[in-house]
């Protein structure tokens, strides 16, 4: 063979293997896309009692009732991936952010356990930003209820990208963590130091603990499309009374849609020992948390997401017999740490124009 019959084969080789390769990445984009969230929200809470749960967060919390629902039926079984549901729901609101407190009439899921830790691995809460940390703190104490923190906790100025945050850890009646927190001048969405008499504003994002960020970030940032808006490493007397672990020491990146809550990751890189979520938790648990997270196309997100070998709860893409809770198609998925994420297509207005019923 002559060197330029060789040259020659060598790069017909090289284009072969340089399309192949192509070839293939186009494909692995096709499949795993970033599903490209455009809003987070409702945040799904299951209660035990939904009665009581919305009179502790409209009285106690200023959040208002927007709406109500009732579903059951096969579409909402397979959804969920629970069989023989009936669900009944309530959309309550605090500014612009919305909170799904849902009671399952059946199958009943079993409680919050009363040793749950910040730590364990299907921790998650929503942090409502306040006025003042102190006023609400007052206030809770005034309603008794259960603490998570030791105390209101300011987080120190050695942590620039945190200083001065005020927060303060605490339970709702069915035991689900829950924070209030205030933001010093300078940190924080503008619209939380808008001037104003109430105390209770929104939410500003929901939390989860994870084993992994990196992992994480595969998963929220690569695959669904949202957007890292900030990190922060936290230590110190002040993160362990707020938590309530002795030791804690966390890796905190925060996630942001173009609208809704923020999603924000919690590593714990000590202590280590938190429980990892039971692989029989169903979606009718009460420590069973669901986010929802608006898609333009649930079935592209779907095959991203399978691409990704996400865990489906849902077979697949659920198509309901109404919009009834504010979707119509939906598939329920949950992540390596087993937190539920609900990818629906873009809510109807319906359940939040005070159709109470």
């Amino acid at each position: 063979m002559t060197p330029r019959l060789r040259t020659r084969r060598l790069a017909g080789l090289v284009v072969a293997m340089v399309a192949a390769v192509a070839a293939c990445t186009n494909v692995a984009r096709a499949a795993g896309a970033p599903a490209q969230v455009l809003a987070t929200g409702p945040i799904g809470i299951v209660v035990a009692d939904l009665e009581r749960a919305t009179d502790f967060y409209t009285r106690v919390l200023g959040f208002a009732k927007t709406g109500e629902a009732e579903v059951a039926g096969d579409a909402w079984e397979r959804l969920e991936g629970v069989f023989g549901l009936r669900m009944r729901t309530a959309t309550l609101r605090l500014g612009d952010e919305t909170l799904m407190l849902t009671q399952y009439l059946a199958p009943r899921g079993r409680p919050v356990p009363q040793d749950a830790r910040a730590n364990d691995r299907d921790f998650q809460h929503v942090a409502i930003v306040v006025r003042d940390v102190a006023r609400a703190y007052a206030r809770l104490r005034e309603h008794r209820v259960e603490h998570a923190s030791t105390g209101p906790q300011r987080l120190p100025d050695s942590n620039a990208a945190a200083a001065g945050i005020e927060a303060f850890y605490f339970r709702d009646p069915d035991g689900h963590f829950l924070e209030v927190l205030s933001f010093p001048p300078g940190k924080g969405d503008a619209r939380w130091h808008r001037p104003g008499d109430d105390l209770f504003l929104g939410i500003d994002h929901t939390a989860i603990v994870v084993g992994s960020t990196a992992a994480a970030l595969h998963l929220y940032r690569d695959v669904l499309g949202l957007r890292v808006a900030g990190r922060s490493e936290n230590r110190g007397t002040e993160q362990e009374h707020l938590n309530n672990v002795a030791g804690a020491h966390l890796r905190i990146t925060t996630l942001r849609p173009p609208s809704g809550p923020g999603i924000e990751l919690l590593e714990y890189l000590a202590p280590r020992d938190g429980r990892p979520a039971p692989r029989d938790e169903r979606a009718n648990d009460l420590a069973s948390w669901q986010t929802r997270l608006a898609v333009a196309d649930p079935e592209r997100a779907a095959r991203a997401l399978r691409a990704a070998r996400t865990t489906f709860v849902s077979p697949g893409v659920v198509t309901l017999p109404d919009a009834a809770l504010g979707f119509t198609r939906g598939v329920v998925v949950r992540d390596a740490d087993g937190h539920d994420l609900a990818i629906t297509d873009a809510p109807a207005r319906r359940a939040e124009q005070g159709d109470v019923r």
